[in-house]
Formats: C-alpha cells, structure tokens, sequence
C-alpha cells in the first residue's frame, strides 16, 4: 500500500510542524473503501485499516500507537491527549477516545486526527506555546461550536487565541451539501447569520450551506485573526476519488484522515 499526503499550509509557516490529510491513492470505484482508509468503525476489512495506519505510522517514521483518533459521533467533546493519557493500558485509551471529536496536545512526534468524508477537518497550532489541535466538523459540530470548545480547550492548557493558526483539510463545498430546512434551522438557533453561510439553488430551491465559512466565524469569534485562517479549496464530494465523500460514495465508505504532528 502506498499513502500519499496532502500537506496543508497555514497562513505563516510553522516550523517542525507538519499538518496533513491522506489521499485515496489508486481507487477501485467498485468499492467505496478502496485507497487509503485509516478508520476502523465504518464498515472496512480489519486488517485493511490496519496496513493503512502502519503504513502512514512508517511514512512518518513514527510507531503505530503514536497516531491518536478518537472515535467521533459528531459531538462536540474535546480530549486532552497528554502523558497520562499515553500513560494508559489501550483499553483506557479507547474508553477516553470514544465520542471525542477533537483532541489537542503538547506532546512531540505524535500525530492527532480525525476521520472525515465531507464534514470540515480542523488543524490548529499555537506555535508559541507548541499547542496543537484538530477537530471534526461536521454540521451538527459546527452548530455545537465544536471549533470555540478546542480554542477554549488549548487556552486552557496555555495558549494565546490571537497566535492561533487554523487551516482546514478537504471538505465537501458549499455548491455540493445541500440541505434540508431543518438544518438551516439548526444555524438559525445557534444564532449563526445566515446571509453568509447559506444560499438557495435557483432551480430546486434547496438551501446550501457554506460549512468552510460557518466554521470560520466560529474561530474569528473564539479569538483568531481571519487572516490566520486557511480554508481548504479543495471538495471532497467534487473530488471523490482523491478524497473519500460520503455523499458521494454513501455512508459505507472509507474516510479521510486529517492529523497534525509536532516533530
């Protein structure tokens, strides 16, 4: 198997960090598995997801059990992963890691991630207190203010929200998630202003909603300069076969992973 990365950039570089997402690589488009799929909790062959993360874990010269991923459900926890979370017997790490959806540390040469088919991959770094985190965020997350929690969540732990650099991973664009009123009444409790983050298909009617923008008036809120925010041009449901979609593909498919790594 061979992984190859989609390296992400902030909007000032960053040194010894380095911010990724996977790419399917060679597709077999009879099965919405096929390529590179690291997450082991949405239907794919075991030992697949297995090869794939000691693949990556050897791209980055690191050990499999340094790759840490919780197990999202779309809420909006965050986990602290630290010594002490190292520290623990895996069964442990499992139960800390079940529905997480971001997670921040401090440590060197472990990579955090998440697992996306078009919901919003966060990457954040505070450089001068070497704080990293990443986040999922999907459009219940995003109405949760998941990207606020991790802000909150590594402020605590000593950094600065104006030295925050966030960049986002691949996700699924504003032309392609149409929604149903349902969700735009979502945003419109949490209060999110609905001028700049969704518009109607002329033709159908439906409504659009722009996750990339959503999910940066959250970040510019929690603190963060806008221009030390980089939003992904790339669609994963545009671009199902370098990115995994799950409105492309459906749910059993495989899922982009998105991870951040402090060398």
């Amino acid at each position: 198997m061979m992984i190859e990365l989609d390296i992400l950039k902030f909007a000032t570089p960053v040194e010894g960090v380095e911010a990724f997402s996977t790419t399917r690589g060679k597709v077999d488009k009879r099965n919405a598995y096929s390529g590179v799929n690291l997450c082991d909790y949405v239907g794919d062959d075991a030992l697949r997801v297995l090869e794939a993360r000691l693949t990556l874990a050897m791209k980055l010269g690191l050990d499999l059990d340094d790759i840490v991923m919780p197990r999202q459900t779309h809420s909006c926890q965050v986990a602290v992963i630290d010594e002490a979370f190292r520290a623990m017997d895996i069964d442990k790490q499992e139960a800390a890691l079940e529905g997480v959806d971001a997670l921040v540390t401090s440590l060197k040469g472990v990579v955090i991630g998440v697992n996306t088919a078009d919901c919003v991959p966060i990457v954040l770094v505070e450089p001068q207190a070497g704080i990293l985190a990443v986040a999922h965020a999907g459009w219940r997350g995003t109405v949760g203010r998941i990207a606020k929690n991790v802000v909150d969540v590594m402020c605590r732990q000593g950094a600065q929200a104006d030295h925050i650099q966030v960049t986002m991973g691949p996700s699924i664009c504003q032309d392609c998630f149409e929604v149903g009123d349902e969700v735009v009444d979502a945003f419109s409790k949490a209060h999110f202003n609905l001028d700049a983050i969704v518009k109607r298909n002329a033709t159908t009617g439906k409504a659009h909603i722009d996750l990339r923008a959503a999910n940066q008036s959250v970040l510019k809120k929690a603190g963060i300069p806008v221009e030390n925010i980089v939003l992904s041009q790339h669609c994963s449901r545009c671009e199902h076969d370098r990115f995994f979609s799950a409105r492309r593909l459906g749910i059993n498919s495989g899922r982009t992973f998105t991870g951040i790594c402090l060398k």
